[in-house]
């Protein structure tokens, strides 16, 4: 009887390990936070999570409401992209003029990630959203069984972790650049110096005063007087 517990046990917790294994594995973004407005490269790791099939497609959804501008897809052996564009309204103005148009969804095809495999898929963003403060992503993994897995679940702070979390990236404040960073030192220069200045002028009439006062003192008139 208790070689027969001993040998349930073990195969309940093999069996928990081998659940709890492959739900790590989740579709995220490398590098996972980037400053607000920057240009990077992104990518996006997709890991296959079944034993008997592999992924075949992959699809990213973009949001456009902080939409991100300037994307170009680099090309992965194996694999045909299909990118869709969608029109802004309005448009988003940039030091380059306004921006009326933006990628908002990508499609991988007929490649393969194989059982126990990970692909990544990079994106070239030439800037990023300035005025959010994460992207929200989503994205859809079609295995050559038939299996789909939607990476759409939204995560909430505070709260336990969805099986399938939406990808995200976190955005970060902007670094001053070394224009902003000269004017800021210019500034904080000259606020010293007027603090110098008002502190050497009050010495100065200080010292006039007391100047004032030891002469006043030693008049003749005074003295006679006393």
């Amino acid at each position: 009887m208790r070689i027969k517990l001993l040998a349930a046990a073990a195969g309940l917790t093999a069996l928990v390990v081998a659940s709890a294994g492959p739900a790590l594995a989740h579709v995220t973004t490398d590098p996972d936070s980037a400053p607000k407005g920057a240009e990077i490269t992104l990518r996006f790791r997709v890991p296959n999570e079944e034993t008997g099939a592999g992924t075949t497609q992959v699809e990213l959804d973009i949001p456009t409401d902080h939409p991100l501008l300037g994307v170009n897809v680099e090309p992965l052996p194996g694999w045909k992209i299909n990118v869709t564009s969608t029109n802004l309204n309005p448009p988003v103005q940039t030091d380059d003029g306004p921006v009326s148009q933006a990628v908002s969804q990508i499609v991988w095809s007929g490649g393969s990630i194989g059982p126990g495999q990970f692909q990544e898929f990079p994106l070239l963003v030439q800037q990023l959203p300035k005025d959010a403060s994460q992207v929200a992503f989503k994205a859809v993994q079609t295995y050559s069984n038939g299996d789909v897995i939607r990476w759409i679940d939204p995560v909430v702070a505070g709260q336990a972790a969805p099986e399938h979390p939406t990808p995200i990236l976190t955005l970060t404040a902007t670094p001053l650049d070394p224009s902003q960073l000269a004017a800021k030192r210019d500034v904080n220069d000259a606020t010293t110096d007027g603090v110098i200045g008002i502190i050497e002028g009050s010495a100065a009439i200080l010292l006039v005063g007391l100047a004032f006062v030891v002469l006043f003192r030693r008049r003749p008139g005074r003295q006679a007087a006393a």
